[in-house]
């Protein structure tokens, strides 16, 4: 093994905590759900950015590179003055969701350059400029925009032009599980000297504030080392640190404690509060620290000059020993270069050795971006709603989340964005653990047990969504990640942990059968899920009352269904392996399945189809209270979502287990009829493989690859666009009560207002649906072999075996990060700022991407389910993707591999 596994068989043995150290912080606690104790639920405007450099926090707390131990109760992070800005930088800032055209966006550069999982490494890089920051200018001019405009960006703002900005690079390298040698790097990139006041902070959560009686922790000076200022922290349950700080010129203290006095006009019950380093740094005011050195915030203030071009280092060490003598002598850089080292070597066993520096680079930095976007997330919604003893009563009459009342998250969790997202989001959650169990497989099973645990999941089986609405619902992929991150386990470690698949399969049970119960409008085996995380993508709110009333009959929502079925089957069936109880469950999935899969094509006595047989695609259908009916024919990533539901069969699974095989046996025999519109069961495949799916080979299959590979409808040279193409010229539109409503191609963000005018599901490119769509295409393939053929793109005269239109949609995603021989990469636009030699490496993984350009949309930081990108880079080692193909080229693309991503059941 290498050092950095062998760190985290440590940890997963409990000789050695690696992991309660990490980037735990979140990057905005304000403006959360949690933060909000309004009457009227406007968590925005509750608590706003402006508030909170002087409102302690009651959930969680935020800062720019910060780590926290795992419960948050000492935090570190990186605080910047530049002499021209009206406040200390303690935070990243950005528009909230009333202030952004397209809803919430952050409002700087940051990136996440490299992490391990255990923490042992990491590196953070923050862009500061010399001049003022914009904060009037960006919410000034993104509040003057529409839904038709693009977002304001920092960078349109000119305030990095000819290089006026620091470069802050901040990197954590554990000596130890509990000691962090930290080190800041500041380079002047501009063209005159400059200063900059740099603050390392040291503080603690504030909980002494809402629990009565409890022990309040502290920050002390001890007696100077040579240069060196100690900084002691005590806390009750943490116990003792300290934070050694190289040649500092102070140590400012104060207090984690609200400022009443700033924001409404009462009496402190202590002079010093959560802003005194802001007051005493930017407004002189030398009253605002404590001169008793001691307090519950602290920061090491220095005041750097830096010629143009010039470098400068700062080192600190936070530890858990009292009595380094030298903390900084030669074995500080020999352990930051060790553990450089050792993090090459770990994913050098991930990235393949002939992969180019930048494809090694792209995987390296999505692997950065979701391990850096842990966040600790605290959230009991009891407490929430009763309030605290210690502060007003809130108004909960009308409170959000209520029927959540069991719901208690205090865990290290996988954030989509911790600044756009700073909270779980169920459905992106399954996403992010198939590239962190590549790296990662603790961590990952551990995010997919949590959310089904019970003091997560409601008593019915729901799983929550996200804290703005737990009871939302989202597309039902848990089992899919349950059982990819068992496989690619099994796979790169050689573990295969059946009490894990076993524990999680279990209350997927209940949640299986929430779904049946409260989804199935008629019972008749087609679901009415709600929106599905796919926002806008239809002509109405799906999630909210039809403007029709009657109801919707969803394709994707009956197509996840059938996919949730064909997970649930591959896991029974890997447990029966072990237990043959298990095969009667088997048995149960495989029978519902085919109802479902029937149901897709012929719904009861109405005929009502969701399979339109002239456009040769699938469509939600309107029902209206007259009982009159509509199909809605959008061609959408809906339409698609049916081949998502496709599960392969091996003869020697079926030999396995006798039980199975004599029920599958017995519905070919006597329900013949469940088979006239799927895939024929008896029909043997490549190597007498068998195929379950709700699209049928023979039937359907190639006229919806027809226009999934058409360049004008779904085929976007970065992947699959989530809308046709076809409506940028024949937009869909329905009438109701005089209102027409519309779905026209949309390749970039959001023209409506639904879901706050923030996302967009009308044409851009969705890494988590385009790497279902590989997926599913690979095992298609794995039924039908090398004879089955489409042409890609259609109309091309190329001909692809669907194992190379599975390499080719991987190709296709992967060019989004990566530069063309001008330095361009597609994820940037044609921002230039990106192809100077400061920025050209640099990688932003997006939410989304513009259907037509490739440009990122959306959160920049949502690595979460972007990340799957590291995943394709090593599903395509054989034939290195990152390489642009010609699209002209009359030349097969070979495969990628598949054991990780499609394995069959066997």
């Amino acid at each position: 093994m290498t050092a950095e596994e062998q760190r985290l068989q440590a940890d997963r043995e409990r000789t050695a905590y690696w992991r309660r150290w990490g980037p735990y912080l979140s990057e905005r606690q304000w403006g959360t759900v949690r933060e909000d104790y309004s009457s009227d639920g406007s968590a925005w405007n509750h608590f706003s950015h402006d508030q909170a450099r002087s409102r302690a926090y009651r959930w969680g707390e935020d800062g720019i590179a910060g780590i926290s131990d795992n419960h948050q109760r000492l935090c570190f992070a990186i605080a910047l003055w530049n002499e021209a800005d009206p406040i200390l930088k303690e935070r990243l800032f950005g528009l909230s969701g009333p202030e952004g055209n397209h809803g919430e966006d952050v409002k700087e550069c940051y990136f996440y350059l490299d992490n391990t999982p255990s923490h042992a490494y990491m590196k953070y890089l923050y862009k500061y400029p010399h001049l003022a920051f914009p904060y009037d200018q960006l919410v000034q001019e993104n509040q003057q925009r529409g839904y038709h405009d693009p977002e304001f960006e920092l960078l349109d703002t000119g305030v990095f032009n000819e290089n006026r900005y620091f470069d802050v690079y901040v990197e954590y390298a554990k000596a130890t599980d509990e000691d962090i040698l930290i080190q800041v790097t500041v380079s002047n990139r501009g063209a005159e000297p400059k200063t900059l006041h740099l603050l390392p902070t040291l503080w603690f959560r504030n909980t002494w504030s809402w629990e009565p009686n409890s022990q309040k922790p502290c920050l002390a000076q001890r007696e100077k080392e040579r240069s060196t200022h100690i900084v002691e922290a005590t806390h009750p349950t943490l116990g003792n640190r300290w934070l050694y700080c190289q040649t500092a010129d102070a140590l400012l203290f104060t207090e984690n404690e609200t400022n009443y006095d700033r924001l409404f006009g009462l009496q402190n019950p202590s002079p010093y509060v959560k802003d005194g380093i802001h007051d005493y740094i930017v407004q002189d005011q030398t009253e605002a620290v404590n001169p008793e050195q001691i307090g519950t915030k602290v920061a090491a203030h220095y005041k750097l000059t830096l010629e143009a071009q010039q470098t400068k280092t700062i080192q600190l060490r936070l530890t858990n020993n009292s009595n380094l003598v030298d903390p900084f002598n030669t074995e500080f850089a020999d352990i930051f270069a060790q553990r450089q080292q050792e993090a090459d070597e770990f994913y050098q066993r991930i990235t393949p050795e002939h992969f180019s520096a930048d494809a090694r680079n792209i995987q390296r930095q999505a692997f950065a971006g979701l391990l850096w976007t842990k966040q600790y997330y605290h959230y009991v919604v009891e407490d929430w709603l009763q309030g605290d003893a210690a502060q007003p009563q809130p108004d909960r009459h009308a409170a959000r989340n209520r029927d959540w009342i069991h719901l208690f998250n205090d865990d290290i969790l996988s954030m989509p964005d911790k600044w756009e997202f700073p909270w779980f989001a169920a459905w992106d959650l399954a996403f992010h653990c198939v590239p962190l169990a590549m790296i990662d497989p603790d961590f990952a099973k551990r995010q997919l047990d949590r959310l089904t645990r019970e003091w997560y999941m409601h008593p019915n089986g729901q799983i929550p969504a996200y804290e703005w609405h737990f009871s939302d619902v989202n597309p039902p992929v848990h089992a899919w990640g349950t059982w990819r991150v068992y496989q690619i386990e099994k796979v790169l470690y050689g573990r295969a942990d059946t009490s894990f698949l076993e524990r999680v399969f279990q209350k997927l049970l209940l949640n299986f059968t929430w779904w049946v119960n409260q989804k199935d409008h008629n019972g008749n085996n087609v679901f009415q899920g709600g929106f599905l995380g796919l926002d806008n993508i239809g002509i109405f709110d799906r999630s909210s009352e039809l403007p029709t009333g009657g109801y919707l009959e969803q394709a994707d929502g009956t197509s996840w269904m059938g996919m949730y079925c064909l997970n649930m089957l591959a896991i029974a069936l890997e447990l029966s392996k072990t237990n043959p109880a298990y095969e009667d469950i088997a048995s149960k999935f495989f029978e519902h399945f085919l109802y479902i899969a029937d149901a897709m094509n012929q719904i009861g006595e109405s005929s009502v189809a969701l399979w339109d047989e002239e456009d040769q695609f699938y469509y939600d259908v309107l029902h209206l209270p007259n009982n009159d009916w509509h199909r809605l024919k959008v061609r959408s990533m809906v339409g698609l979502v049916p081949l998502f539901a496709v599960e392969i069969l091996e003869p020697s699974m079926l030999e396995q287990f006798h039980s199975f095989k004599k029920r599958f046996n017995w519905f070919i025999e006597n329900r013949p009829h469940l088979q006239s519109n799927i895939a024929a069961l008896e029909t043997e495949g490549e190597q007498a493989r068998r195929l379950l799916a709700i699209v049928s080979p023979i039937q359907r299959l190639k006229p919806i690859l027809q226009r999934l590979l058409d360049e004008t409808e779904f085929l976007s040279s970065y992947g699959i666009r989530s809308v046709s193409k076809y409506h940028a010229d024949h937009p869909y539109t329905f009438h109701v009560d005089g209102q027409v409503h519309q779905v026209g191609y949309e390749p970039a963000e959001s023209t409506s207002g639904m879901f706050g005018g923030n996302s967009n599901w009308r044409g851009p490119i969705w890494f988590p649906m385009n790497f279902l769509l590989i997926e599913s295409l690979q095992k298609f393939h794995h039924y039908l072999g090398d004879d089955f053929k489409v042409e890609c793109p259609t109309g091309s005269g190329q001909w692809m075996t669907l194992a190379e239109v599975s390499a080719e949609l991987s190709r296709r995603l992967i060019r989004i990060f990566s530069p063309d021989e001008h330095h361009h990469r597609p994820v940037h636009h044609h921002n230039e700022q990106f192809r100077t030699p400061h920025w050209r490496d640099l990688l932003l993984f997006y939410e989304y991407f513009n259907g037509d350009t490739g440009a990122g949309l959306g959160a920049n930081h949502q690595t979460g389910w972007t990340g799957l990108v590291a995943t394709l880079i090593h599903l395509c080692a054989d034939t290195d993707c990152s390489t642009p193909v010609n699209l002209q080229a009359n030349q097969a693309v070979s495969p990628s591999k598949l054991e990780l991503i499609a394995p069959t059941l066997q």
